[in-house]
């Protein structure tokens, strides 16, 4: 499924499939790192499985989709600036597609929202960034995973170290208004999700 769409995504914009398979080889290496326990292309496809859900809302789904594949292509959890290298590196390979410069910029601009999730004016974002945290609403034993998972991704972090930043970053989520900025995942996960982060805080 997820090669099939980045595959079809790529062929909209350049003839080139071996330069296509390349592209899209290189995401699976990026993605599938011995190092990542969350960040991997089960997030890929759940992300895909929620933003189909809304695809009838989204004005640029294409930009959507290279988002998708590129916001997490770069993840170190040493790093501060995962984000901003992630966009980077899309907006060199959109160029090999010759993909139109406003779609490169629109997806550069919603890949950085995934550093915050704030509240965007481009409402493509909002669902994008919705989508992102969707796991945070699932069902208990789903979010059980996800959160032993990324505390896999930052093993080299003693408890000492790690469970201070992760009650800091679960505190922000509770403060905010709203976790979910879009109508749609607001009513989906908002009530689970805040259940979900207090009973991971009341853990640690």
């Amino acid at each position: 499924m997820l090669k099939n769409t980045f595959l079809s995504l790529a062929a909209n914009y350049s003839d080139n499939k071996t330069l296509h398979l390349t592209l899209w080889e290189e995401i699976v290496k990026n993605h599938t790192n011995k190092k990542r326990y969350y960040h991997t292309l089960v997030h890929l496809e759940n992300l895909l499985f929620q933003l189909s859900q809304v695809k009838t809302e989204i004005s640029s789904w294409n930009t959507i989709l290279f988002t998708l594949f590129y916001h997490d292509v770069i993840y170190n959890s040493l790093k501060n600036n995962n984000e901003e290298k992630s966009a980077e590196f899309a907006i060199e390979r959109m160029q090999l597609l010759y993909v139109p410069k406003e779609i490169i910029k629109r997806c550069e601009n919603q890949i950085l929202a995934t550093k915050h999730h704030k509240v965007s004016e481009d409402t493509d974002t909002n669902y994008f960034t919705d989508a992102d945290l969707a796991i945070l609403g699932s069902n208990w034993e789903r979010y059980e995973q996800y959160y032993k998972n990324v505390r896999k991704e930052y093993a080299v972090y003693p408890n000492l170290v790690y469970n201070p930043g992760r009650k800091k970053a679960l505190k922000h989520f509770l403060t905010m208004d709203n976790i979910f900025k879009t109508e749609y995942f607001h009513q989906k996960f908002e009530k689970t999700a805040r259940i979900n982060i207090q009973r991971e805080m009341d853990l640690l």
